[in-house]
């Protein structure tokens, strides 16, 4: 990842904590994704009392991103209110998986120190659908 890639998408996904709707867990994130044609798209993680209705940080900054025509991600960061980076949930990963070819090279912010990152096929490789999509 491009550091200066990096401290501007940490910056986008810290401002999302704003609007971070947690009643119940009180557990805020921000996230935010590049694009594969160099746009940024943000969200946050928004609860219900119905818990299958909550929605993650990054499946709202996919969601954003796909409603405005695009569908492949590049690089995701999301950071949760206490200033640490968050691995995307299960859901999110097999969500994030199945968005392109490509899904498997996404660079995921490990460590916000030293601004290690993660592909998402090491974090889910024995994924159901590989060689499906």
């Amino acid at each position: 990842m491009d550091k200066k890639q990096i401290e501007e998408m940490i910056d986008l996904a810290i401002r999302q904590l704003d609007y971070s709707y947690a009643p119940y867990s009180h557990f805020h994130v921000g996230a935010a994704l590049l694009a594969k044609n160099g746009t940024y798209y943000t969200g946050c993680n928004i609860e219900n009392a119905a818990y299958g209705s909550t929605m993650c940080a990054e499946r709202n900054a996919i969601a954003n991103m796909i409603t405005n025509g695009e569908n492949e991600i590049i690089k995701l960061v999301c950071v949760d209110s206490k200033g640490n980076v968050g691995s995307p949930c299960g859901a999110c990963r097999e969500y994030m998986m199945q968005l392109s070819k490509n899904s498997k090279d996404i660079e995921i912010l490990k460590n916000i120190d030293t601004k290690e990152i993660v592909k998402l096929e090491e974090l889910i490789p024995d994924w159901w659908g590989k060689g499906r999509v």
